[in-house]
């Protein structure tokens, strides 16, 4: 699972419209909108610079929030667009989307490798390369998964590891239909340059 899901504050925006937008912006805000979940959207205000460093702190469009609004329940939320000042590159406008625990979403997934000791390739000196250090899944909104895991164990040079080979947790699974290539295990330039030579 997840970690502790990271709170997002915003504040009911009063008054729809460029004009309150126009305003809230002016007031050091980020104006935008919660929808879904068959409830009415929620026009937001969100303070500029704390949502700018959640920004810049990447994978926000990747990533699960707990929205807290004051006078409204916590929900959760996960970010469908963020519309930017075209000169500026700042936030202008943020659209969230609410999610019922059992709604499924499309998230990319970080893949961590582990057991690396336990491959005899890599002890011979060949390389982990990484083709997908993250890789999008189709998940459920309860049982977000921090990440999945590839076991190197009795890996040799020249292996191939795809999606297939992964154990994914319960209820995720790849977006994309075919065995795609996570990473492989490649030979140390040394040893390519020797096979080519006795080649």
């Amino acid at each position: 699972m997840a970690g502790e899901i990271p709170d997002l504050h915003a504040e009911v925006r009063t008054g729809t419209g460029k004009g309150a937008a126009r305003q809230a912006r002016r007031k050091g805000y980020v104006p935008g909108i919660v929808y879904g979940d068959g409830k009415e959207p929620l026009p937001l205000n969100f303070e500029f610079y704390p949502l700018l460093n959640k920004l810049k702190a990447g994978r926000f469009l990747q990533t699960l929030f707990n929205l807290k609004v004051d006078g409204h329940e916590d929900v959760r939320v996960i970010c469908r667009g963020v519309q930017r000042d075209v000169v500026k590159d700042l936030p202008t406008h943020v659209d969230l989307m609410r999610l019922h625990r059992n709604s499924r979403i499309n998230l990319f997934i970080h893949v961590t490798f582990e057991n690396h000791e336990a491959s005899p390739g890599l002890k011979r000196g060949g390389t982990l390369t990484v083709v997908r250090p993250e890789v999008e899944l189709e998940v459920t909104a309860s049982e977000i998964p921090d990440h999945i895991t590839v076991d190197l164990t009795g890996k040799q040079i020249g292996d191939v590891i795809h999606i297939n080979d992964v154990v994914l947790p319960s209820g995720a699974k790849p977006t994309i239909e075919r065995n795609f290539v996570i990473a492989n295990i490649a030979a140390p330039s040394g040893l390519v340059a020797e096979e080519a030579a006795a080649g």
